[in-house]
């Protein structure tokens, strides 16, 4: 009877491990929120520093990616309440005060990010409109509130239907972008591969250094963790972190695969000037090769692929958002011993996300300069510091203890943080 029972357990352990498709949903979706403004962004502060620091990063992004997120999936699947978020795990090993600081933190780590997507949607539009289709602009303030309530309205629609949108996305995405890549190998400029550009030892790691916060920002999916953590649990029980670091392992070769040869391919075709010029129009990436080449491919593709990316990342961000604010509203008024209306919090969420996305959009401030001050540090704090500190206090993330993964974690997290914290004083 045990052995009947056990070989039961076998298989049905067996069947859960299979790869299936929702776990490649999963994993689109997990790139689709990765593959955003910060990704369009990418190409100009990192080639600006030419191309081998852009290889030093490479070499570096991938295993930051997959380690600091599989910790931060750890850390939510360590709660002994099945289905809590990432709010919940860090109240209940932390405690309520710093559960409530560890929320606050959470919600401006990714807040800022979906206010920058705001701001990037209507100027990619715009620019789309004057440049390719040759209209006037319509009033900022008018088109904006347009894009935000498009892309508001998926989500009040629910989770399954973000996935099924996310995914019908991120399939052209990704072939796009690949296409896009491989197009532009005949504009390669192969000068400065050339070992007499390689700049001395001291600039290149403080170039390395300074640009190592855009990288974290740029691979940075996080605030989707939380809810991808929970349907792991729900679907997968005890085999839960196992799917989830199979999942995440091939989110991050997907991404660097993909993303990282679109940022050589675009920066070996452009000069540090273009990339300049590209920051002081505060345009992503694809909206200056369109405005800079002739060619009605890059011209018309260029900025759908733009306004895909970000769509597709805007819906992960959202969620995390979401969440943080959710969970800051709900902490506050349980200590104040108010009762807790989970849809009116929902519809306050709602009203406060596309009020301010609106009025940020509109008045259009600088995107890098908002993901170089705003996110950056909070973000590293919580991917990167949190869930290693959480695997030397928290009893059920002790199992987690001894691997070299954490110290190279730890120590990725401390540089973003300390570049970050250079840029703002310096």
């Amino acid at each position: 009877m045990q052995t009947k029972t056990a070989s039961v357990s076998a298989a049905s352990a067996a069947a859960k491990s299979r790869w299936t498709a929702q776990d490649t949903t999963w994993v689109l979706s997990l790139f689709g929120t990765a593959v955003g403004a910060g990704i369009l962004f990418l190409p100009i502060n990192a080639g600006m520093s030419g191309f081998w620091p852009l290889l030093a990063m490479t070499l570096l992004i991938g295993p930051m990616t997959y380690f600091a997120h599989r910790g931060l999936a750890r850390f939510v699947l360590s709660s002994a309440k099945p289905g809590s978020d990432i709010t919940e795990v860090v109240e209940e090993h932390f405690g309520a005060r710093a559960g409530k600081l560890i929320t606050l933190l959470y919600f401006f780590a990714i807040y800022p990010i979906v206010l920058i997507y705001g701001v990037g949607i209507t100027n990619t539009v715009d620019s789309f409109m004057v440049n390719q289709l040759g209209m006037a602009s319509m009033p900022r303030a008018l088109l904006s509130i347009i894009l935000i309530l498009g892309m508001m309205s998926v989500m009040i629609a629910g989770e399954k239907l973000m996935l099924k949108v996310t995914q019908f996305l991120v399939y052209p995405l990704v072939g796009i972008l690949l296409f896009m890549s491989v197009y532009l190998i005949p504009e390669w400029n192969l000068s400065s591969v050339s070992l007499s550009t390689m700049p001395s030892l001291g600039d290149f790691a403080v170039t390395l250094w300074i640009t190592i916060p855009v990288l974290v920002f740029s691979f940075n999916h996080s605030p989707i963790i939380s809810a991808f953590s929970q349907a792991q649990a729900r679907e997968h029980g005890e085999l839960a972190e196992e799917k989830a670091s199979r999942i995440l392992a091939r989110s991050a070769v997907m991404l660097l695969g993909f993303v990282m040869f679109f940022v050589f391919s675009c920066v070996l075709s452009l000069s540090p000037q273009d990339l300049a010029q590209a920051k002081a129009e505060n345009l992503a990436i694809l909206s200056y090769l369109a405005n800079k080449h002739d060619s009605p491919f890059i011209s018309y593709l260029g900025p759908v692929v733009a306004f895909v990316a970000i769509v597709s990342s805007f819906f992960g961000h959202y969620l995390g958002a979401r969440e943080g604010l959710n969970g800051l509203v709900s902490k506050q008024l349980k200590s104040a011993g108010k009762q807790v209306n989970e849809k009116n919090i929902d519809k306050f969420t709602v009203v406060f996300m596309i009020a301010t996305i609106w009025l940020v959009a509109t008045v259009n401030p600088s995107i890098l300069g908002m993901i170089e001050t705003l996110g950056g540090p909070i973000i590293a704090t919580i991917l990167f510091l949190m869930p290693m500190y959480a695997v030397h206090k928290v009893p059920a993330m002790q199992k987690y203890k001894g691997a070299v993964s954490n110290v190279f974690v730890t120590l990725m997290g401390l540089i973003a943080i300390s570049a970050i914290m250079y840029g703002l004083f310096f």
